[in-house]
Order: structure tokens, then sequence, then C-alpha cells
């Protein structure tokens, strides 16, 4: 989260995407002036895996600085649910309160073809 640009919503996210080799890959999310070029943290580590050659995951970590748990957007459940459906995802708010769910149980009869 540290490491955030969101410089309009001031909303932090950070991520962090365990490959099946065990290596950590980490993720922020990126905001711009035009919006549509907005990146979350979850597709920013998972573009940081696949850049470094992993293609098979475990488990996502995701941190926000809310006090609710904040669940991946549509784009990021579809990006990640393409590598594995029974991702393993961590919900963490700013006060260090953890929620664990499955990625396909969040994307029912998602697209694939």
């Amino acid at each position: 989260m540290k490491h955030s640009h969101s410089p309009h919503s001031k909303f932090k996210v950070g991520a962090a995407l365990e490959g099946k080799s065990g290596a950590i890959y980490p993720g922020t999310n990126i905001e711009f002036d035009a919006y549509t070029l907005t990146v979350c943290a979850e597709r920013s580590a998972l573009f940081n895996a696949v850049s470094n050659g992993e293609k098979g995951f475990k488990t996502l970590a995701i941190a926000t600085n809310s006090d609710g748990f904040i669940y991946p957007c549509g784009l990021c459940r579809q990006a990640l649910i393409e590598f594995n459906p029974k991702l393993k995802i961590i919900l963490i708010t700013k006060d260090g309160k953890a929620k664990n769910i499955i990625l396909k149980d969040i994307l029912p009869k998602y697209f694939k073809l």
C-alpha cells in the first residue's frame, strides 16, 4: 500500500500474489487523470507475476486503508480466475482484520473459453 499512486481517491490498496513456485509478487493501485487507465493492485500484482514468468497462483492477499473488507473488482476477478478459479483470497482491513474467500465463490458462472 505504501507505493500506491492514488492522488484522486486517496484509497490505498496493496496486493501480494503468491505463485505456485512460492515467490511473492507485489502490486499496488495506480490512478491516472484519465480514470480508464487506472490499474487495481490485484491486476498490478498479476501483471508483475506473469511478466516474471509465473502463471500458477495459490493465494492473493489484498490490504486496504478501509475499515471494511474490500473485494476485488469485476475486472480483477475475471483476470485472476483465468489462472486459478480456486485461488484463495485474503482480505485485510486497515486494522489488520482478515477474511478468507475463494475466487470462484465471488464470480460464479465466469467467462471461460
